[in-house]
């Protein structure tokens, strides 16, 4: 098939994203597909050329991209660039964070009819928002680490307020979080009241929402989860951050942060733990792909930290490499999703859309 990959994009993981369309496109050919690479950049342009990802992140010299526009009108001409229509059969939104992985750019494509990879409008939007996703958890009762959630006027407005909240409620240390990000972007551990200070000043960079999350001590491990209406669960893998914590740096920069596939647990936790990653991925409505974070605790339980819908796709990545480990190479791993968007796209076109009464 013909196959859109979009990339970069308006967020804090433009460069992450970035990192996993590279990876993508690769699997994408190696299954015998034709790839068409359009890149976003940070100012919201979306770019065609076959060599936009060495744009982006070589000699930055995007004057021979073309504009591509997007025709809203349904089964209308879908992508379009320099006047024509691109052949394409669908689209996968290599997008992380904001203006890609929550419901906006799936809201685009649906407008206009145009097949897509990964989860709709509600689950990329629920599964995006932090605070709306623990109460998605919360809903089907699965469990969680206690948190506070604030808007950045609730914060100009009763900031002692809310510390002493934070203080009563979680106790420190604290993990602050813009509620609208993901790769770790604008997180910061807060030990006291001047490190909140200035871990929520850090994150209003990033969202107007914050999220508060105790802290939960316990082995930090991830499960790749696939699926529609069947989703199914990969082996846990353990993540052993080089740094005090597995933020952006320990990700993708500093080297010693180690993935342990499988992770080493005992069978009855490692099939508890699978069972609420799948849980996780129907409570907020995801469908194709998503990777569920969770801790488990010393005495063995499993607490649920959050889900992406969208989950880093580099060749080191945790959700392909989980799957690869569980049997699934990278190639067959994309062509799952592409007949997932597919499957999923012609189950909408056969909703009636109009409603007639009898006379």
């Amino acid at each position: 098939m013909k196959i859109a990959v979009i990339m970069g994009g308006r967020s804090g993981e433009h460069h992450v994203s970035l990192r996993s369309a590279s990876y993508i496109m690769d699997s994408l050919i190696q299954a015998g597909h034709t790839v068409l690479p359009i890149g976003i950049t940070n100012d919201g342009d979306w770019l065609q050329h076959p060599d936009i990802l060495g744009m982006f992140t070589e000699d930055g010299d995007l004057s021979r991209a073309a504009k591509v526009f997007l025709d809203l009108s349904f089964q209308g001409q879908g992508l379009v660039c320099n006047g024509e229509p691109l052949d394409i059969d669908l689209v996968f939104p290599v997008l992380h964070g904001p203006f890609g992985e929550d419901g906006t750019v799936q809201g685009a494509l649906e407008l206009a009819g145009i097949p897509y990879v990964g989860s709709g409008i509600l689950g990329s939007a629920v599964a995006m928002d932090k605070a709306q996703m623990k109460a998605a958890f919360r809903n089907y009762n699965l469990p969680l680490g206690s948190y506070i959630a604030f808007n950045q006027w609730e914060w100009q407005q009763s900031r002692q307020s809310l510390l002493d909240r934070v203080e009563e409620r979680l106790g420190w240390p604290v993990f602050v979080k813009p509620a609208n990000l993901g790769s770790s972007v604008g997180i910061s551990k807060a030990s006291g009241d001047k490190d909140f200070l200035e871990a929520v000043e850090i994150a209003l960079h990033y969202d107007y929402k914050i999220i508060v999350e105790e802290e939960i001590r316990g082995r930090e491990v991830e499960i790749a989860v696939l699926g529609n209406e069947n989703p199914r669960a990969s082996m846990p893998g353990e993540i052993i951050p080089v740094n005090e914590f597995y933020d952006y740096k320990a990700k993708y920069i500093d080297q010693g942060s180690r993935l342990l596939i499988p992770a080493d647990l005992e069978e009855a936790v490692s099939d508890r733990a699978r069972e609420l990653a799948v849980a996780a991925f129907k409570a907020v409505d995801a469908l194709g792909l998503a990777r569920v974070d969770m801790f488990i605790t010393p005495q063995g339980g499993v607490v649920i930290n959050e889900i992406n819908t969208m989950p880093g796709f580099t060749a080191i990545s945790m959700y392909p490499k989980l799957w690869e480990h569980s049997g699934i190479s990278g190639p067959d791993l994309v062509n799952t999703l592409v007949n997932l968007g597919l499957s999923w796209h012609n189950r909408r076109l056969k909703l009636q859309h109009k409603f007639e009464e009898d006379c």
